[in-house]
């Protein structure tokens, strides 16, 4: 069966921005206006298409990534063609930090990005963190600056935010005409045009004449837009220098190209609930690129070892990845995944070339939110999923079976905070775990261990909310109650300094002995993002090759366990440099234990220290309550690294250990009567300080996280 849209039809987006900033009612109004829905739902109301699962409705906020298809032809000029369609793949991604995971492999496989923006707060910080993290994928993105209708909102000013803290390569290809609730319409630079509406959830615009009070402007920022846009286009380039005068097309050719470079981003703003969302959908269809747009996905073979570049080709041999794994109550497991070259139908089979295992395609779906399409085939370039995957996981690379190529995985942060949960009754402990491995597999932030010495079930996750859905999702769709305690922080433990040790492990019990013995080197590691690193130096066979695999094991096991405090310790280079074996008496156990025994030692000579969480935290004050706020911030050890303000609010960024934040919801409204709030998201680990670090080892001589009943 042939493709229904080709592939330069085709625009895989997502929508990203900070929470509250408006994604999902953008989304919303796109679906309205392009007609997937016949109603916009409202956030507040709990009835938008997008946030679907009960925990989203009853909070108001977006807790998954959600997928859905659209369809666009019309244009601000109308009288579009049914060829001029274009498919939108859109996901509509979370704004709170804690589900940052949504946005990280959302974005690992999406061709182009609509960033949004509040209008009325300008550049926040997950804005921050969602434009780093489509940086760090090299998504072309244009940005939506919402809710400038509405009282202290401010295109301008929002504009300029963007330009001082995220890039000053952003340049608005449509000025608003009005301020505030009288705004009314837009001027579009390209065609210098003006667009009006009598309501915001008008059907159609009314184009018209630039209005005379906005040329002057209008033709400043055209002026700064043909500047930028020409600069990737040698010849635009010399014809603009030359005077000559770009046509319309030629213009938006230029912005494209530029968009595309990733080295420039289109700027538009309105009201994300009513009709201005069309001029998104004409951007998105204009400037955002296409599969065929992006350079090709680099894959290795995993059994040549070799480099293979992928096209989105449909007669190529199948690719793709696995970025997403839900649990469906009606079917069960889905993988989505995003095809990078090939078909895929039902009835086939695939490989997982993580695990080499081999499977069978039963049935592929398309999705809007919650609901499915079931179809025979997808395409390169297509978004799907994959209806009950017995072995597949986030980042696991899907495609022929006599094509072993392996794609990039996704990297994803660490937790910072841990609780411990217990069943309630004897029923729920066996349902438990279960419910707990399928939420794991979901999400990969999302972290279970067993404590051995409490017995205890330790949860981890990316913060208090984390969790707290967690917990609430076992409750609702499993069906378990539990008992949780004391959140509690995901501290680690490291080395300053380099160290020599020898483990040596030998037991005579009568009969057949154990003898291991290795000595090794511990150092830091150079490069932070390697982790902890083994290093095999032995020469001469003074420990057997198959011995080597045992240390290795039991040095890995000791990092996990932690020294000094029940932490796992990051960041170290381990080498095992020399040793000996005994013929008889050596086995893989002894050599575990002698490896686990050698590192411990090594470890308490080597200055090991504590690190522990550092969170970037802002906070939105009145001026009446700076004061108080700023003293509370330095009695957290906190450092404050910059004061602004917007509007009449003060802001306050500063940097704070993760220990010192809990609770502070409820201190800093009394403190403010109310009127302040804050954000804050994991910013890095650094060394506790000594007292501190003196008392949390000194709790028991060996802390565990979640001992707190």
């Amino acid at each position: 069966m042939p493709r229904e849209y080709s592939l330069e039809k085709t625009r895989n987006i997502g929508i990203i921005a900070h929470i509250d900033a408006g994604k999902t009612t953008t989304t919303e109004s796109i679906l309205y206006y392009s007609g997937k829905i016949h109603k916009i739902g409202a956030v507040h109301e709990g009835n938008t298409a997008m946030d679907w699962m009960e925990q989203e409705r009853e909070r108001g906020i977006t807790i998954t990534a959600a997928a859905t298809t659209s369809f666009w032809s019309k244009t601000l000029q109308s009288g579009a063609k049914a060829e001029d369609t274009h498919r939108i793949n859109i996901i509509d991604t979370p704004g709170h930090v804690d589900f940052t995971v949504e946005v990280e492999r959302s974005l690992r496989v999406l061709d182009g990005a609509v960033v949004v923006f509040d209008g009325k707060m300008g550049v926040e910080p997950q804005s921050e963190t969602v434009w780093r993290q489509a940086d760090k994928y090299l998504v072309p993105r244009m940005c939506f600056i919402n809710k400038i209708n509405q009282t202290g909102g401010d295109f301008y000013k929002s504009l300029d935010a963007i330009h001082k803290r995220l890039s000053p390569n952003a340049f608005p290809i449509q000025l608003p005409i009005g301020f505030e609730k009288d705004i009314n319409g837009v001027v579009d630079l390209v065609k210098m045009k003006s667009y009006t509406y009598k309501e915001h959830k008008d059907k159609g615009f009314t184009e018209g004449e630039v209005p005379a009070s906005m040329l002057e402007k209008a033709k400043e920022y055209r002026l700064k837009l043909i500047e930028k846009a020409v600069e990737s286009d040698d010849v635009l380039m010399e014809k603009y220098l030359a005077g000559t005068e770009l046509t319309e097309e030629e213009l938006m050719r230029a912005i494209r190209s530029s968009t595309l470079t990733g080295k420039f981003y289109p700027v538009v703003g309105g009201d994300g609930r009513g009709l201005i969302v069309t001029t998104i959908l004409d951007a998105v269809v204009n400037y955002l690129p296409s599969p065929m747009d992006k350079p090709p996905v680099k894959g290795i073979n995993t059994k040549t070892k070799e480099e293979i570049l992928l096209t989105p080709v449909d007669d190529e041999k199948f690719v793709a990845l696995a970025f997403k794994i839900a649990t469906d109550p009606f079917v069960g497991k889905l993988a989505f995944f995003r095809v990078y070259t090939g078909v895929l139908q039902t009835g086939s089979y695939i490989l997982n070339t993580r695990s080499g295992n081999k499977e069978r395609v039963g049935r592929l779906v398309r999705l809007h939110a919650d609901s499915r399409e079931e179809v025979k085939e997808v395409y390169s370039g297509d978004i799907a999923a994959l209806v009950g995957p017995k072995d597949t996981f986030t980042g696991d690379t899907l495609t022929n079976v006599d094509y072993p190529v392996q794609l990039e995985s996704i990297k994803f942060p660490e937790p910072v905070i841990s609780v411990a949960i217990e069943p309630k009754t004897k029923q729920d402990q066996e349902k438990m775990g279960l419910a707990l491995q399928k939420l794991a597999e979901e999400d990969p932030t999302f972290r279970i261990k067993s404590d051995e010495e409490t017995n205890q079930t330790l949860i981890s996750g990316m913060g208090e909310l984390h969790l707290d859905i967690i917990v609430d999702r076992m409750k609702r769709e499993f069906k378990v109650e539990a008992n949780v305690g004391r959140p509690q922080v995901a501290y680690k433990e490291t080395i300053k300094g380099k160290s020599e040790a020898e483990g040596k492990y030998i037991r005579q019990t009568g009969g057949r002995g154990q003898y291991g013995h290795v000595y090794i080197r511990l150092e830091p590691q150079d490069d932070p993002t390697k982790g902890n690193e083994f290093v095999n130096e032995v020469v001469g066979g003074t420990i057997p090759r198959e011995y080597i695999p045992a240390v290795d094991k039991g040095i890995k096991e000791a990092e996990d366990r932690g020294v000094i405090a029940g932490f796992p310790l990051i960041n170290a280079k381990v080498t095992l440099y020399d040793g000996s074996y005994h013929e008889v008496d050596s086995s893989e156990i002894a050599f575990k234990i002698a490896g686990s025994m050698a590192f411990q030692d090594a470890v308490k000579k080597a200055q090991p220290i504590l690190l522990e969480p550092i969170m970037k935290v802002e906070v939105l004050t009145p001026e009446s309550s700076l004061g108080d706020v700023i003293g509370d911030l330095n009695a957290k050890r906190g450092k404050i690294l910059e004061m602004g303000e917007r509007g009449n609010i003060k802001v306050v960024d500063a940097e704070v250990p993760l220990a010192e934040m809990f609770g502070y919801a409820t201190q800093i409204r009394s403190m403010s009567q109310g009127q302040a709030s804050y954000s804050m998201e994991f910013h890095h680990y650094e060394e506790v300080p000594r007292n501190v670090a003196e008392k949390i080892i000194g709790e028991t001589g060996k802390i565990r996280v979640g001992q707190n009943k």
